[in-house]
Order: structure tokens, then sequence, then C-alpha cells
């Protein structure tokens, strides 16, 4: 019975809607921040911090994103493989021309949070360069940055 009362409280009942952003033109920190919110839940009452209460986005025409100041050329990402010396470096003007979607992708993980339920959140973002996605019959409902 009290497994039963916590999934009510909690709201962990199944009512994640599903979003679709239109990344054309958008800031990169603001729309990740945006994503981050929706991720979490923290838009909804029934947030709390240790369930997992977000929603489900779709984000669309990610080879048009925009980045303010001189981020693309400033901006590192450091990966190590394990091995000594094998420290690399990639700038973010790389990822973005190799693939942008990993831009976002990397910019919404930094922001949840570092443990099993952040890694789940992670899972309910989808990201495509162009304006085509494989979502129609979910009915994404359009959110505006």
């Amino acid at each position: 019975m009290r497994k039963i009362m916590d999934t009510v409280d909690m709201g962990k009942i199944d009512n994640k809607d599903w979003y679709i952003i239109d990344a054309e033109q958008a800031v990169l920190g603001r729309l990740a921040s945006k994503i981050a919110t929706i991720l979490k839940g923290k838009h909804k009452p029934s947030y709390v911090p240790y369930a997992d209460n977000g929603d489900y986005i779709v984000v669309i025409n990610a080879k048009n994103l925009n980045v303010t100041g001189n981020k693309l050329d400033n901006k590192i990402y450091y990966k190590h493989t394990g091995y000594i010396g094998n420290m690399k470096k990639t700038t973010l003007g790389e990822i973005v021309k190799k693939d942008p979607s990993i831009a976002i992708k990397n910019a919404v993980k930094g922001m949840l949070p570092k443990n099993p339920l952040g890694r789940s959140m992670i899972k309910k973002l989808k990201v495509y360069n162009n304006d085509q996605h494989n979502h129609h019959a979910q009915k994404p409902k359009k959110l505006e940055i």
C-alpha cells in the first residue's frame, strides 16, 4: 500500500508529454537551459528533485544553432582516452561542423544531475540536425524558446 501511495504522491503516473523545439537561430546556452528545465520536470507542480517527472523533448534544425562571442574558437572540450598522454582537445567549432546535435546534447547534459537520474533524463532528449524526425506519432506540442 505504501508503494502505491508514493507513486501517486510523487506524480510518477505516466503523464509525460512530448515537446518539439525548433533550434533555428537559437542561442546554445539559453536553449540548453530551457531543455534541461523541461527534462527535469521543474515546469510541473509535481516536481520533486528525486523523481524523473520530466517530459520528452525533440529538437529540430540543430545545424542552424547560434553561439555568442568567440565560443566557436575558444570553448574547448577535453576527452581522455585512458592512455598516458592522450588528452584529446576539440573546439566547439569542430564539433558543430562534425555534428551539431552533439553540442546541444553536451550543453544539456552539463545542466542535469550527475547520477543515474540524470542519465535517465538525457535519454528523453532527441536531437535532429534538420527538420525531419520520427516522432510524429507522439504528437509533440510546439514549444517556443
